[in-house]
């Protein structure tokens, strides 16, 4: 499958999906994912390795966690060179008041909206790819 750059193509093939589930944002210093923990992503930084992961994960493994997330995976295959998807979807979701973190994979992208406004976030996202697709 070749990876989609054109911005009103991705826009139109968004295809939002929420996973099942409740996802938050957690830190351990030294960089080890704790034993039965299975992070969706991992992040390195300086001040220690951040895991998105199930909430039942990290309380679970003690960890201390924020942010509780729906994770929303955007089904068109976008090109990691693609200009402009990331601000779209930012902005729609920014009219909306739904804050987002946004994550590359090299085949989707990922986006945490807040637990309680996920299936929102979907219905936001689908009316940005039927406008795309109208317009």
């Amino acid at each position: 499958m070749t990876a989609e750059s054109d911005l009103r193509t991705l826009l139109s093939d968004l295809r939002p999906e929420l996973h099942p589930g409740r996802y938050v944002f957690a830190t351990v210093p030294g960089g080890a994912v704790p034993a039965g923990a299975s992070p969706v992503v991992t992040v390195g930084e300086a001040e220690g390795l951040t895991l998105v992961l199930p909430e039942q994960e990290a309380v679970a493994a003690g960890l201390d966690h924020s942010y509780p997330s729906g994770w929303i995976t955007l089904r068109v295959h976008s090109a990691l060179e693609a200009v402009g998807l990331t601000a779209a979807v930012s902005l729609a979701l920014t009219d909306a008041g739904i804050s987002c973190n946004v994550v590359a994979g090299f085949h989707h992208d990922h986006l945490f909206v807040p637990y309680g406004r996920a299936a929102e976030a979907v219905t936001v996202l689908e009316r940005l790819a039927a406008e795309s697709h109208a317009g």
